[in-house]
């Protein structure tokens, strides 16, 4: 066994965000086949995290082990991100919340690879204002979250249902002429 196994089953898991890591990903990961040592490591974690001086904890949902912070946190991070309400949004929170209204319910995953860059802190962001929520999950492997906007994404951007956004130009196909002659 190698003597920092816990560490980098720790950093896999923080890496792996609200996705989070199944036991047989972290194993692969790791090209070990002892799942008890594994989870023996995850529980020492999980007892190391649940310590008072943490502000997150390790959790499993789902067969999936993951971060998460702790309820004793949410009226200060309610607080901290009501400060920011106020500010205006940034191009690339304009951005993701444009794909999630047009293209809700959808992955992180699907919302990157229309973006082009990881969004995971600005899903975060965003769910903190309150604009966006995880509605369910996608029933495929890994049942990753689905996002959709909110009531309070309605409100302020002063719509009454997601039918009045402006319609999307319509893209060209591949096979449709660039010029027109």
């Amino acid at each position: 066994m190698m003597d920092n196994q816990k560490a980098i089953i720790e950093g896999l898991i923080f890496l792996s965000g609200d996705e989070g890591l199944s036991i047989e990903q972290i194993m692969e990961s790791l090209q070990v086949d002892d799942k008890e040592a594994i989870l023996s490591n995850i529980q020492k974690l999980k007892e190391e995290y649940s310590d008072i001086h943490h502000g997150f904890e390790l959790v499993e949902y789902a067969s999936r082990f993951k971060f998460v912070t702790k309820e004793c946190i949410y009226p200060y991070a309610q607080r901290l991100f009501e400060q920011f309400k106020q500010v205006s949004l940034s191009q690339a929170a304009l951005e993701t919340l444009a794909i999630i209204a047009y293209k809700q319910p959808i992955t992180r995953v699907e919302i990157e690879e229309i973006r082009g860059v990881n969004c995971e802190m600005m899903l975060k962001k965003l769910q903190a204002r309150n604009l966006i929520e995880a509605k369910d999950r996608l029933d495929v492997v890994g049942k990753p979250l689905l996002y959709t906007v909110t009531d309070e994404f309605l409100d302020a951007f002063q719509l009454e249902t997601l039918k009045e956004l402006p319609q999307l130009p319509k893209q060209r196909s591949d096979d449709e002429e660039l010029f027109e002659e």
